[in-house]
Parts: C-alpha cells; structure tokens; sequence
C-alpha cells in the first residue's frame, strides 16, 4: 500500500468525542462550502433560538430537547433559509450582554417577526421584541440579580398551571418602562413593572428573567407551556424517531454508493457506524487509524466492539510512526490538533482509493463540536479553540460528508446509541478527545511520554472504576505536564515528571466543576502511579471548574 503524501493544513478529520464546550461562545454561520457542508436530510418540527451573546443559549436548546422538541441555535443576523430548512414552529430570543441601545447593538431580523410565527424573548430577548415592536426599554431604578418574586396579575398561556407568586431568577439591568401597542402586562416586580408581556393575538410574549436555570423553580413549565400551548409542538423528538428517521434517510441519501466511517472508538463514532450500518450494510468501511496516541488497551477493545457489536467490515491502519513524526517538536495544542485532522483526512482518502469507489465520509461530529468550532463574524463572543473534525473544510474535497449525529448533543447520542442496540460499557464510555493523548501532553509529544501518560491513565480509570464511581463522574484521566520536580525515593534525589489528576462533574460539559473525590482514593492513585509509573515523583489534583478552566488540559 502507499500511503505517502503531503500533509494539508487546516482539513476536516473525521469523527471526535471530544465535546468541549464554551460557555461564553455565540454561534457560528454554518459551513457553506460547495460540496462539503452537510445536508439536512429532513424537516423536523424546529423551535429556532436566536443568540445574542448568552452564556445561557445552550442551556435553552438542553431544556427543549428535553421536551422531545428539535432545536435549533443560530446567529441573531442569519438569514432565512431554515425557514426552507425545517418546519419552524416558534422562536426564542435568548439573554445577552448588551443594551438595546449600545453602538451596534443586536437586534432579531425583520424576516422573524414577518414569519407569524410565535416568539419567546427571554431577557435582552425580551428587550429587543419591545423595542424593536415600539415599547421604550429604559436602565432599571436598580439592577436585578439573582432571586425575585414575581407577580401573576393577569391570566397567559405562558403561565398555565403557575401559581399566582414565584420565585424566578433575574440577571438584568435594563427593564421595560411603556410596552408596544398591543401588549399587556402579565406578571411584575418590585423592580420590572413588566416582568412578563404578551400579545395574544401575535404570540409573543416576553419575559425578564431566566426560565432555563435551576434558580426559576417552574421555568421548565414556562417553557413547555410555549413549545406544546403556543408552539403545538407533537414531542415527537425521541431516541427511536430518531433512530428509524435516520437510517430511513440516510437508505434515501445514500443508496448503493459507498461509505467510509473513520473510527475513534467512541461513543459517537460507535452511533454513526451502527447507523449507517443499519441503513446500508456491507457498503460501509469503517476506518480506524492507530495514530500511537490512544490509552492502553484501546485498539483490542475496539476490534472487539465492531465485530461483535455491530458486524461492519473495518479496517485497522497502522499510523504510530506517521502522526509522530507529524508531531515532532510541536508544542502549541492548536497547532496539534491541525496535524492531527490533516494526517487523518489524508489516510482516509489513501484507504478509500485503495478501497475503490467511495462516495462519502461518515463523521460523528455533534452539535457542541459545531458550536465551539466556529467562530461568529458578528463579534458577540469568541472562538475557545478548534475541533480536529470541524477546524476547517478545504474548498475542494474528494469524499462528500454524511453527519447523522450534527444536531444531536450527547445524551441523545447515547440514548440513540441503546436504541441501536449497544453495550451500556460503551454508550456511556466517558469522552475522550480525537486527538487523542497528544492533548494531555502538554508540550512536545514523544514515544517515552505517551507510555508513562498511559500508564498513568489506566491506574486512574481503574482505580475509579473499581470504586464504582466510573458512570457517577463525567470524565476523569491523567495529563503529562511538562514540569518536572524533586523528590526523594529510597533515600536518592529524584528530578521526574509531575501527572496532573483530572476528574470533573458535569450533565452536558457546558459548565463542570471538579469531582469531590475521596481522599483515600485520591491517594491510593497517587501511591500507585508513583510506584508504578517510570519517571513520576509527583501527582496533583487539579481543582478547577468550568468556567474558567476547560475540562481538557491544553
């Protein structure tokens, strides 16, 4: 076989499981590139949420999704092709940083309110419907964070089967001092006279503080009462409509062309395989590329899940020495993960020549991959930092993608993961990044460091595992720092390594704060990996949340 060719910049790798996530980002425009932006394969029932700036956007897509609504986010300028896209039923205007009357404020297209669709504003969104409908929104006597009791005084389906006083959370200074002809108010404060507006008649309405967070006890019920009242949602949004739909559309899509599926080993390249699999048997290959930077044990484990688990015909590639060499001397993580993504697209493009005629690429990309990606060109918020398999698309690509998983977010993975039929061991495997260990490496990866980090990292996982906290945490690993130090063992100076233990708690890796750990299994790790592991004298706990930290060590 010959697999000798340049490494390309900046190119599309297949599957990830590392779901990263920014709270403090905004979302991108959709890749548009002909010939590689990926097709929506059909019209679900979508409510749309426009973002402004919220750290809290994604926090309102999890709370649909859970009412087995789709959703959408998208940016606060996009234009109006999900309305040819999906079969819109409503809108939400998320929370924001800004004033309605800052220089270049944010404001909803005009296209939204000429839809006749209902709308949702929460917070800034409720804000921006006022004055953009003629209301006058003015700085608040006061600022209102945190707890409030707000007032019921008049009746709304937004609050159906709410109590006439709730305690809601607020975070706002602006307030609504007059409301657009047409509106009335619903409920008030001591400090928003207008905590909640509505226009019946349009069906919008508008509310001042957060319905998405813990802190507003009945905002689950807010919400539901607009996505199934207002909105008519089915609740048709399910793990097994997703699953039959899917595979229905991916048979419709695909027909007898050829499909290859790049492997990580995780949940998420799993879900994609079987999938597929479902929908066009023995035309799917499935790919997986030893890139030398998986933990120990992971490529045995993976040839067992796919010819026993799901049956697909699966060629294992043998890259150690390509992707260190491709590393070598490298130390910024940005600049790995291009390396990484740009070895791997050029290995799948060799195999699937070797192969013969193949039409697509099958990816695992989900939802959050996309949302931390990309960056908005509005400037609202910033980019955290690159996915090795939505970093960047080259404008000509010989493989068309096929993403079944792009809108789902992780749970709904796993969840359509024992639709299919697979393992509990490895539907709720804890994410691993696509780059695999060369992020936990911080500095310049070598042969002699990727053994002492796996090493250190099957100590971690097993001793986590046989204290039956495995499923309890969200994630929990080893990194290599580059920071060596002294120690002392059998009365001779030791200058080794220091291995930073990572473990953290968290529902969708939007936010995470570090695992409560117990003391004695903390340093029953430590004993092991010092005396275990070559050239570590060290371990530390790293007890820092997210926000500031990401979970990832990079």
């Amino acid at each position: 076989m010959k697999h000798e060719k340049n490494i390309k910049d900046n190119l599309r790798i297949s599957t990830s499981d590392d779901i990263e996530l920014g709270t403090y980002l905004e979302i991108a425009k959709s890749h548009t590139l002909k010939g590689t932006s990926p097709e929506i394969d059909s019209k679900n029932q979508t409510i749309v949420i426009f973002d402004f700036g919220s750290q809290y956007s994604r926090l309102i897509a999890r709370r649909i999704r859970e009412l087995n609504t789709f959703c959408e986010i998208i940016n606060f300028d996009s234009d109006p092709s999900i309305m040819k896209e999906q079969n819109v039923i409503g809108f939400i205007f998320s929370g924001g940083p800004n004033s309605v009357y800052d220089k270049n404020a944010p404001l909803a297209p005009n296209w939204v309110y000429a839809s006749n669709k209902p709308i949702l504003g929460i917070c800034y969104g409720m804000q921006i419907l006022a004055h953009q409908l003629g209301g006058k929104v003015v700085p608040g006597q006061k600022k209102e964070y945190g707890h409030t009791v707000i007032h019921k005084n008049k009746s709304s389906k937004i609050l159906a089967g709410i109590a006439d006083d709730v305690t809601v959370w607020m975070s706002h200074g602006d307030r609504i001092e007059s409301k657009p002809i047409g509106f009335e108010t619903i409920a008030f404060s001591d400090n928003s006279p207008n905590a909640i507006i509505s226009d019946e008649n349009k069906m919008y309405y508008g509310i001042q503080f957060h319905p998405e967070v813990v802190h507003t006890p009945n905002g689950t019920k807010i919400l539901e009462n607009f996505i199934f009242k207002i909105c008519n949602s089915r609740g048709s949004w399910t793990s097994k409509n997703f699953v039959s739909q899917t595979v229905k559309n991916i048979k419709q899509r695909i027909g007898n062309d050829k499909v290859i599926c790049a492997l990580s080993g995780g949940v998420d390249s799993t879900v994609t395989a079987a999938l597929i699999h479902k929908a066009i048997g023995d035309n799917l290959t499935c790919i997986f590329v030893d890139n030398g930077l998986m933990r120990k044990g992971e490529v045995e484990r993976i040839r067992d899940v796919f010819t026993k688990d799901i049956g697909a015909k699966v060629i294992f590639y043998d890259g150690k020495k390509r992707f260190l060499k491709s590393l070598k001397n490298i130390i910024d993580p940005e600049e790995k993960r291009k390396i990484i993504g740009a070895e791997f697209i050029n290995i799948f493009e060799e195999v699937a020549e070797e192969i013969g005629t193949v039409d697509y690429l099958a990816q695992g990309t989900l939802y959050p991959d996309v949302i931390e990606s990309t960056s908005n060109e509005t400037g609202q918020a910033h980019k955290i930092k690159t996915h090795h398999n939505v970093g960047g698309l080259p404008e000509k690509m010989k493989l068309r993608l096929i993403e079944p998983l792009r809108y789902l977010f992780k749970d709904e993975v796993r969840l359509a993961g024992i639709e299919l039929g697979l393992s509990k061991q490895n539907v709720y495997r804890q994410p691993f990044p696509g780059p695999g260990l060369a992020i936990r490496i911080i500095g310049e990866i070598t042969e002699k460091k990727l053994e002492i980090l796996r090493d250190s990292d099957w100590i971690i996982v097993n001793e986590i595992k046989s204290a039956g906290l495995y499923e309890k945490v969200w994630q929990s690993f080893a990194v290599l720092t580059n920071t060596q130090t002294v120690g002392v063992m059998g009365d001779k100076r030791t200058y080794q390594y220091v291995v930073a233990i990572r473990s953290v708690d968290s529902q969708d890796a939007m936010t995470a704060d570090w695992s409560k750990l117990p003391y004695d299994l903390l340093g029953k790790i430590s004993n092991r990996i010092v005396n275990e592991v070559n050239d570590v004298n060290r371990v530390v706990y790293d007890i820092t949340s997210k926000p500031p930290g990401t979970i990832e060590w990079e």
